[in-house]
């Protein structure tokens, strides 16, 4: 007889291994997601920055050399141009990496409190008026809090004096 899971439910062990190995197999061709995760690591680490600055210093005491001419200032400036814009492909990708899955997280997180609304998992995908009556709806739950907190606080000062 299999046991079926309810909602709310942590799967077991085995389960959960042969999800992550279902997954694993099924992402196996992501070879640019596993490239940028890499190099995002290793470009973000002090050695990547300290290689930049020892580039840099290179680069600095190399213009006597050449009579700090504009081919000598120009191949800085490429570089680093080139260095940047490829940077910004590569923080991107792991940026909306990690932002799907906290995204993924906090929607197991309300799946799995009775009490959480469901009707707030994957409001990522909502436009942005939506958000905005989202935002203004618990904008005024905690207008209402704050008001409830100072009427207390007020009852609990007359009580005290």
């Amino acid at each position: 007889m299999t046991k079926t899971r309810l909602p709310n439910q942590k799967l077991p062990n085995e389960t959960a291994v042969r999800l992550s190995t279902q997954i694993a197999k099924e992402t196996r061709g992501d070879a640019f997601g596993k490239f940028a995760t890499v190099a995002s690591g290793w470009l973000g680490s002090k050695w990547a920055f300290l290689a930049a600055i020892l580039l840099i210093v290179i680069w600095a005491t190399t213009g006597s050399l050449f009579h700090y001419s504009d081919t000598w200032q120009l191949v800085i400036n490429t570089g680093t141009t080139i260095v940047t814009f490829l940077m910004v492909f590569l923080i991107q990708n792991t940026q909306n990496r990690d932002a799907r899955a906290i995204n993924l997280k906090l929607n197991e997180l309300i799946h799995a409190i009775d009490t959480a609304g469901d009707q707030m998992m994957d409001i990522e995908k909502l436009s942005d008026e939506e958000l905005d009556v989202l935002q203004s709806r618990y904008e005024t739950i905690r207008a209402e809090c704050m008001e409830r907190n100072k009427r207390s606080n007020t009852g609990k000062k007359e009580v005290e004096a």
